[in-house]
């Protein structure tokens, strides 16, 4: 099931979907991936042992900056990795 959405964006944003094949696909994965973002967080630091509960979560949230398109790329990069299961066996990110 699909829902047609009228959205504003910024000029840069608007010629990158200018550029996209498939801008509602685009758009979606985007918005998906930020829906996933805390899961995956978890995910990924329950990887390596670190356990985070609730408390934790409200303890922090709103107080870490926002992360940068680098910082984003990496993160992105070893959610992959989690979920292809090709996290190194020593626990490293694997550069």
């Amino acid at each position: 099931m699909t829902k047609r959405v009228t959205v504003s964006l910024p000029d840069d944003v608007a010629a990158y979907l200018d550029q996209e094949p498939n801008a509602s696909a685009a758009v979606a994965d985007a918005l998906r991936a930020r829906m996933d973002r805390a899961s995956a967080t978890v995910e990924m630091l329950r990887a390596v042992g670190i356990e985070v509960t609730n408390a934790d979560r409200d303890r922090v949230r709103g107080v870490l900056p926002r992360l940068s398109a680098e910082q984003r790329a990496e993160a992105q990069r070893r959610r992959d990795m989690l979920r292809e299961g090709t996290w190194p066996a020593d626990d490293t990110a694997a550069a």
